[in-house]
């Protein structure tokens, strides 16, 4: 007989998962038993992700795919009530999601992109908390994960991203602040430099073969959403 998956039978909501870090979680998790809903943008990529789960898996595992614009906060309310009747419960949420928006002087930031940052990379994770703390508290051994990253705190040229991550890094403490006394773990990876396309889109010169791939990054959050993890609160580095 089979060992059991280090998150068998659990339910997790993983956002930016067509992609580079969110990708990689989603197969890890799968690999690991969880039944994984993948939400992004474009549906190609999705299916992509899933069709390497069912690989991975030999086709026991598959995934269940939202392609969704999480700046839309009423999807994501419809999303967290189509999870409660689909599978009746929510264990994990892993915040992916996030874009760059431009590197330019903080006075030279467009108005609409700097709005479209802070949906996606700020807001969009509050309406998630919002919409799924119910079915988290709820869970046995509930587990949220967010992404944060160095430039948090300020970094020349960053302008709208580094503040994002810093607004969104004081959202996730306050809520682990506030339910310290439940079952549910709150916590913040920062990944470090990592192979992804928003690290190529900030630095466009540097060598990708030099720094660890998503999938060497995967297994903190794998730790962290496990039913014995104590750490809350914590800025964790993958």
């Amino acid at each position: 007989m089979a060992a059991q998956g280090r998150l068998e039978g659990r339910v997790a909501l993983i956002t930016g998962a067509s992609r580079g870090i969110g990708a990689a979680v989603a197969q890890h998790y799968a690999a690991e038993g969880a039944q994984v809903v993948l939400a992004a943008r474009t549906k190609t990529d999705l299916e992509e992700i899933d069709d390497a789960i069912r690989k991975r898996s030999n086709g026991a595992r598959s995934a269940t795919l939202v392609p969704m614009d999480l700046r839309e906060g009423n999807d994501i309310d419809r999303l967290a009530a189509a999870i409660a009747q689909r599978f009746g419960r929510i264990d994990i949420l892993v915040g992916n999601a996030g874009i760059l928006g431009t590197m330019t002087p903080v006075a030279q930031i467009d108005p609409k992109q700097w709005d479209e940052v802070m949906s996606v990379n700020v807001t969009a994770n509050w309406r998630l908390i919002r919409a799924l703390e119910p079915g988290l508290l709820a869970a046995p051994a509930g587990r949220a994960i967010f992404v944060t990253s160095g430039v948090s705190g300020g970094r020349a040229y960053w302008g709208a991203y580094a503040v994002s991550k810093s607004a969104l890094e004081a959202l996730v403490r306050t809520w682990a602040q506030e339910r310290a006394n439940t079952r549910l773990r709150i916590n913040i990876v920062n990944p470090g430099p990592s192979r992804t396309r928003m690290r190529a889109q900030a630095y466009p010169g540097e060598d990708p073969m030099t720094l660890r791939t998503p999938a060497d990054i995967a297994e903190t959050f794998v730790r962290l959403a496990e039913e014995n993890c104590s750490q809350h609160g914590e800025v964790v580095l993958a």
